[in-house]
């Protein structure tokens, strides 16, 4: 696949907490960071995304007495996954990971920082209405095509993706360059809403720039 001018590769947050040794580690989290390396000239569009949570914020397990990371419960839209405390402000987990080195990147969106909502996706905060404006700003660009990579897989880069088809841009993942959490199933199921909404899965080695 041959990349343009319209294309943008979407980096979803490589950062400490979510690699080897952070607070919600992704098991060979840090494997991404060649593979975003090895692709990246072929983009004349990057954008970094970074997990951006307050102390305290309503995803994290702390936040809720008597609850444990990766238990479920109801807020105020809808069902939320409870973490470890993970990317605080601020703080050495928040960080990109010191190996990934992307400087020709334009923007890094933060997201998650309202304190009574997550944020998986780049485009939208949890309650699916709420925008980050990266929607926006990509058609400023007149980008028509997002490649995604990064933590993680079933998670932050799949809701962006899902949330790019849905706002009319054509969503690519390039697999090799994403690891995944796996949490009861949750490959399977964002999966199926790939197959389901036209989210294109690739490998890095198939893309030309």
């Amino acid at each position: 696949m041959q990349t343009t001018a319209q294309d943008v590769l979407v980096v979803v947050d490589v950062q400490n907490d979510f690699c080897p040794g952070g607070a919600l580690a992704v098991a060979d989290g840090d494997a991404v960071i060649d593979v975003i390396h090895r692709v990246a000239p072929a983009f004349d569009h990057i954008v970094l995304t970074q997990d951006w949570h307050p102390v305290g914020h309503s995803s994290f397990a702390s936040a809720h007495p008597g609850r444990r990371p990766f238990e479920q419960i109801e807020l105020s839209y809808g069902m939320q996954t409870l973490w470890p405390d993970h990317c605080v402000q601020g703080s050495k987990g928040a960080e990109f990971h010191s190996a990934l080195h992307l400087p020709q990147a334009q923007i890094i969106l933060r997201k998650g920082f309202s304190p009574q909502i997550d944020s998986y996706s780049a485009f939208f905060e949890n309650d699916r209405v709420t925008s980050t404006g990266l929607g926006d700003y990509l058609r400023d660009q007149c980008i028509t095509r997002i490649f995604l990579a990064g933590l993680a897989y079933d998670y932050c880069v799949g809701f962006s993706a899902l949330d790019a088809q849905r706002l009319g841009f054509e969503a690519v993942i390039l697999r090799d360059a994403c690891r995944a959490i796996d949490l009861d199933g949750s490959v399977a199921r964002i999966e199926a809403e790939f197959e389901k909404s036209g989210v294109v899965l690739m490998d890095s080695a198939d893309l030309a720039g």
